[in-house]
């Protein structure tokens, strides 16, 4: 796989308003972060809502996504679970589709060891022909992949970035330089992502790319080129809506600013809520204060 740089977006799955998904619009929002200069889709992280939507919907939305890119841009696949069979699974299913890579996220819930996640990621890679992408973000899984563990990783064929989204520059930075030059380190984390791509990252997975993709694929460009000055001056543009799309749990406040600004339905999934009343003004006032709307 040629290496993976730039904005990756950490797309939304639209849905209709009984919570179907919504699929002609998964199509529209792909060719529109395509016009405006995304570098990758990722699709069914997070922010995709990857933990209600079924097996079957998953598969159907990594597949429309990779139909609808049409090799334009890369498919970056998410396919973790908690069980490293149903991942191995999910992975099987994105590279007969054509995916791109997948991104497995550390093993939720049930708080694996070190060796319990070296050896969950190990079988994957092992048991699927898919370049991997890791994703430690322990403020939602608990379970920690700490610096050791993905070196011992970066060493297994077909593991080939990290998405590090503690926010922690110095943890970064200690990655960047300990990990092999061909191993890419992304951030998964918006406001600090000017800082790890200045340090040597090589992308941002992003919420804030939804609703400004143009202005997030140009901060890499100029962050990944060292041009501190141009990165920083889009850096402090959206700087509000980096903080205030996190007032609630993501993607609440996102898909509220996407209806807002008429890209998709606004409809989450229980146990997932709408934005309350009180953060519609804060959300609405970032959107503004980064000439968003």
């Amino acid at each position: 796989m040629t290496p993976i740089t730039g904005s990756i977006v950490a797309l939304v799955t639209p849905m209709h308003d009984d919570t179907s998904v919504d699929y002609p619009t998964l199509r529209k929002l792909i060719d529109w972060h395509i016009e405006q200069g995304t570098d990758c889709i990722g699709v069914v992280g997070t922010t995709g809502e990857s933990p209600t939507v079924n097996v079957e919907e998953h598969c159907e939305i990594i597949r429309v996504s990779v139909e609808q890119a049409k090799g334009r841009v890369p498919i970056m696949a998410g396919c973790g679970a908690n069980s490293t069979q149903e991942a191995v699974e999910l992975a099987h299913f994105a590279k007969k589709v054509g995916a791109d890579c997948q991104l497995q996220v550390v093993p939720y819930y049930n708080k694996p060891t070190q060796e319990g996640q070296y050896l969950h990621f190990k079988k994957i890679a092992e048991s699927v022909d898919l370049p991997m992408v890791l994703y430690n973000v322990p403020g939602r899984t608990v379970a920690d992949l700490q610096h050791d563990t993905v070196i011992r990783l970066s060493k297994v064929p077909g593991i080939v970035g990290i998405k590090e989204a503690t926010g922690n520059i110095e943890r970064a930075q200690w990655l960047i330089k300990d990990l092999p030059k061909t191993f890419s380190v992304y951030s998964g984390d918006d406001p600090t992502a000017v800082a790890l791509m200045l340090c040597g990252g090589k992308g941002n997975v992003s919420v804030s790319a939804n609703i400004a993709p143009k202005l997030m694929h140009e901060l890499c460009v100029a962050a990944m080129s060292g041009n501190v000055a141009r990165a920083m001056q889009i850096q402090f543009q959206l700087l509000p809506i980096h903080k205030h799309l996190f007032v609630e749990a993501n993607p609440i406040p996102l898909k509220w600013a996407m209806s807002k600004m008429g890209l998709c339905n606004g409809t989450m999934r229980l146990p997932m809520t709408t934005l309350t009343q009180a953060n519609e003004s804060v959300v609405q006032a970032a959107l503004k204060a980064s000439g968003l709307i």
